[in-house]
């Protein structure tokens, strides 16, 4: 376990978008980059990059809007290498069929997951590989995935390791930080961690009740408290960068997220903008962030 010295935050390097590389290394060294292009219940989709090529984790949006949001962000289509899905549900898969068959990449995801894409058309024309028990060779980048806890056919997150020694992990559409989950998040540079539900504004809600039971249920999706609690554990293994996704918008606000998070590392001794930087993602993502 690889713990950091609080207040020796890393510095944000300087980046150039045109090649994803650090400016005045010499040999031009690359970076890790990760973009939020969108995230809610509306569809969710992140961009992870390193050596000049992407990875798509979900298609949760139209693929005109996803290519949208990648022209925004100066990430071109034809850089990217292949797309991982975390489960089936239709905020992560609406544009998939489409776009993956357009761009031409492997669909990458887990043995209950592909069943359903291949069992309900979203496999059409689709190069759909089984997520292998290891790691996925990227070329600049390897992929593992992780079991979650939804109320899916087989759920996942990811850990994406970079060639520049860089670790993003990704998890969200889980009820409980399970064991598994804390392994494969702990020690990344960068956590992507759902914060769906304020407790109270849910059960305060219009969501019929067995609806509110099934979210907040250990197969359901993270609270609020559930994230902020596994933050400062995370920092204290060295994660300086926490991206906050997934909000609800009927049950959540960010900056009911936000505070959350914030007062429960603080309440550990870890400070914002010193120890860590804290993002939260809106409907339409947030801007690429370098690592």
């Amino acid at each position: 376990m690889c713990f950091i010295a609080y207040g020796i935050l890393p510095p944000l390097r300087t980046f150039d978008r045109r090649h994803d590389r650090v400016g005045g290394v010499k040999g031009s060294v690359y970076l890790a980059r990760f973009c939020s292009l969108y995230s809610g219940s509306s569809g969710n989709c992140v961009a992870i990059g390193c050596g000049g090529r992407y990875i798509l984790i979900d298609a949760g949006r139209s693929a005109k809007k996803i290519r949208e949001r990648l022209a925004q962000e100066a990430i071109d289509p034809a850089d990217i290498a292949g797309i991982f899905i975390t489960h089936e549900h239709s905020d992560h898969i609406a544009g998939l069929r489409v776009l993956a068959s357009s761009l031409k990449v492997p669909v990458y995801a887990t043995e209950g997951t592909a069943e359903y894409l291949t069992q309900y058309g979203h496999a059409q024309n689709v190069d759909l590989r089984l997520m292998p028990p290891g790691t996925v060779d990227m070329g600049d980048m390897g992929v593992t995935g992780f079991a979650t806890s939804h109320d899916a056919a087989q759920s996942c997150g990811f850990r994406v390791e970079c060639a520049d020694g860089r670790r993003i992990s990704l998890a969200t559409d889980t009820g409980v930080i399970t064991q598994d989950i804390h392994s494969a998040l702990e020690g990344s540079d960068l956590v992507y961690l759902e914060s769906n539900h304020d407790v109270t504004m849910l059960y305060a809600g219009s969501y019929p009740y067995p609806l509110k039971k099934r979210i907040a249920s250990d197969r359901g999706h993270l609270s609020n408290e559930a994230c902020s609690a596994e933050l400062p554990v995370l920092a204290r293994a060295g994660t300086t960068r926490f991206v906050l996704g997934h909000l609800s918008a009927e049950n959540n606000m960010p900056v009911l997220a936000r505070q959350s998070a914030v007062q429960e590392l603080g309440k550990n001794g870890i400070r914002e903008g010193t120890d860590y930087l804290l993002a939260v993602a809106g409907i339409n993502g947030l801007p690429s962030m370098v690592l």
